[in-house]
């Protein structure tokens, strides 16, 4: 029996080990694919115990969703905080680098498989709707920021730019599932070049 089983946790920090366990068989699988006994055998304990804490696979789906943006945006404050709204765009970018080489499960992995299920999920579908905005959200704010500090120039469109983002986002994660399509030399150099559009610097 796994030490999560044998120990009794606040409910809060058992969700929350449900959550971590499910994330860990759903980013190896698939949506479709995985199942509650499943998860419930990752983390440890019974299926009962899980539909205590989350009524179905969907809403457990939808709570790993939002984890991994939780996880990802705390990665990006952390970076902001440390390099100031001046480099705003260097910490987005630096974070979103480290993040990725750190193996924290990126949102944008579950956003692949959230799409092929929204089209007949509508709660699926309006979640990730959700998110996507409030990613570009968080990413053309930062973006204001840093124009704010003088670190962007003022002619930079904010919303168009955190759209590129999402969608540069969308590119890795297939480059990561396809393997050969991108090399880190090619990120580089996108990287490169969007930051010297949106900074005015070389």
């Amino acid at each position: 029996m796994s030490p999560l089983a044998q120990t009794r946790l606040p409910a809060a920090e058992r969700r929350q080990a449900i959550v971590d366990a499910a994330l860990k068989v759903f980013v190896g699988g698939s949506y479709r694919g995985s199942t509650t006994a499943e998860i419930a055998r990752e983390a440890g304990i019974s299926e009962p115990i899980l539909y205590r804490h989350f009524a179905s696979k969907r809403d457990l789906y939808l709570a790993c969703l939002e984890s991994a943006w939780t996880a990802l945006r705390a990665a990006f404050d952390a970076k902001l905080e440390e390099l100031g709204d001046h480099d705003a765009i260097n910490a987005i970018g630096q974070a979103s680098r480290e993040f990725h080489a750190s193996g924290g499960v990126k949102p944008v992995t579950l956003w692949i498989q959230a799409l092929t299920e929204a089209e007949e999920d509508e709660r699926i579908r309006a979640s990730l709707r959700q998110q996507l905005r409030d990613v570009h959200g968080y990413v053309a704010a930062a973006v204001r920021r840093g124009q704010a500090a003088g670190g962007v120039p003022a002619d930079r469109d904010p919303d168009a730019e955190a759209w590129i983002f999402v969608g540069a986002a969308l590119l890795l994660s297939f480059a990561d599932r396809l393997g050969g399509l991108l090399t880190p030399d090619d990120f580089g150099r996108m990287a490169a070049e969007r930051r010297r559009w949106l900074t005015g610097t070389e």
